[in-house]
């Protein structure tokens, strides 16, 4: 569904992504891992194209990416949600569609994302202010999945958020992605978070993959040792090579 070949992406002298070789196949959900500034947003908003790779290619269904066509089929769920907050819930869900089809029709769909993500109709008029932030992530999550898009991407998507709450946006977003059969790419670095909803994990680390392999497997790789609590994150004499 996405490849990336020889991904290279530098701010200045310093070299952010390394050549980066990656693929996710329809319907898998990858997690993408690693420590704050190893370039894990970089290698998002690359894939997005909100930011221009130095090198290498971003590759949609095998062939280069038409920007236009992507655009029309992706979902996006914010680190902070995102909503915007002069528009009510409703219409924050309804973003996309409401340049296509008239409020009524709109709504009606809103409502049943809602409903999709645990949330009822009388949250509906409410504005983003009024929302606690386990709300405000169900909303910014039913807006990513308002037009049923064919890749959905989840940026942090349990920053911010107690344990509890955490596990049930995990929860959600698995479940969403196994009945739609979206392909998902999650950036996160919460292991918990991995094991729900992930197939596949990969590690980033100066600028490269650092490991690639199945969630079901990740408690043997020695290249995910720390972030699994086995050794230090910044090394030392009994950290793993």
């Amino acid at each position: 569904m996405i490849t990336l070949r020889g991904l290279t992406k530098s701010f200045g002298d310093k070299p952010v992504l390394d050549g980066i070789d990656l693929s996710v196949a329809q319907g898998e959900s990858l997690c993408v891992i690693g420590q704050s500034g190893t370039g894990k947003s970089v290698l998002l908003r690359c894939i997005l194209g909100l930011a221009a790779p130095d090198a290498g290619q971003v590759l949609w269904q095998g062939a280069p990416l038409d920007r236009r066509r992507f655009m029309a089929q992706f979902g996006m769920l914010f680190q902070g949600a995102a909503l915007f907050d002069s528009l009510t819930v409703w219409q924050n869900v309804a973003f996309r569609l409401r340049q296509r089809m008239d409020d009524r029709r709109a709504r009606a769909i809103a409502l049943d994302k809602l409903a999709r993500v645990g949330l009822g109709p009388e949250v509906a008029d409410l504005m983003p202010a009024e929302l606690s932030g386990g709300m405000a992530k169900r909303v910014g999550l039913a807006r990513a999945i308002a037009d049923d898009p064919a890749v959905i991407f989840f940026d942090e998507p349990t920053t911010g958020l107690d344990p509890i709450r955490a596990r049930a946006i995990d929860a959600l977003i698995r479940g969403i992605v196994t009945e739609t059969g979206a392909t998902a790419i999650t950036i996160t670095h919460d292991m918990d978070s991995c094991r729900i909803i992930g197939d596949r994990v990969a590690l980033l680390a100066q600028g490269r993959i650092a490991h690639d392999g199945p969630v079901r497997d990740m408690d043997r790789a020695p290249a995910l040792a720390a972030f699994l609590g086995r050794v230090p994150l910044h090394g030392g004499p009994d950290a793993a090579s």
